[in-house]
C-alpha cells in the first residue's frame, strides 16, 4: 500500500479570493462552482495533474504562522518573485544557503510560501 499527495488544503476567510490568488499564482483555473466557503482548483483534472488546491473557510484567524508551506520551483527567481508579489503576495525574506536559494512570500491571507531557485 502507498499514498501520494491528493491535495494542498488551505483554511481561510474567504475561498474564492484566496483561490483567485492561487489560480494566477499557478496558472490553473479555479473549478466551477466556487463560494466563498470552498473552492478548488484542479478537482477535475487527471490523475497527472495532481496536487489538487482546496480553500476552505474557516471562522478563526490565522494565530500563528502557518508549520506546512507550499515549495515553488522556477528558474527565474527574480522575475517570479516580481510577478508573485503583483499578484498579491508579500516578500517576507530571501535566503541563500550553499548553493540553494529561495524566497519567502505570504499569499494575501498571510500564508507562507516558498520560491525556490530551479538547481539549487
Amino acid at each position: 500500500m502507498s499514498v501520494n499527495l491528493y491535495a494542498v488544503t488551505f483554511d481561510c476567510a474567504d475561498a474564492t479570493k484566496l483561490a483567485a490568488f492561487w489560480s494566477a499564482v499557478l496558472d490553473r483555473a479555479v473549478d466551477d462552482g466556487a463560494t466563498e466557503d470552498f473552492a478548488a482548483i484542479g478537482l477535475q483534472d487527471p490523475l497527472d495533474r495532481r496536487p489538487h488546491w482546496m480553500f476552505v473557510y474557516v471562522p478563526e484567524e490565522m494565530a500563528a504562522e502557518n508549520r506546512v508551506h507550499p515549495d515553488l520551483i522556477t528558474d527565474d527567481i527574480e522575475g517570479e518573485v516580481e510577478r508573485l508579489v503583483a499578484l498579491g503576495a508579500v516578500r517576507k525574506s530571501d535566503f541563500e544557503e550553499g548553493r540553494a536559494r529561495w524566497t519567502t512570500l505570504c499569499d494575501p491571507e498571510g500564508d507562507e510560501f516558498d520560491v525556490v531557485a530551479e538547481g539549487t
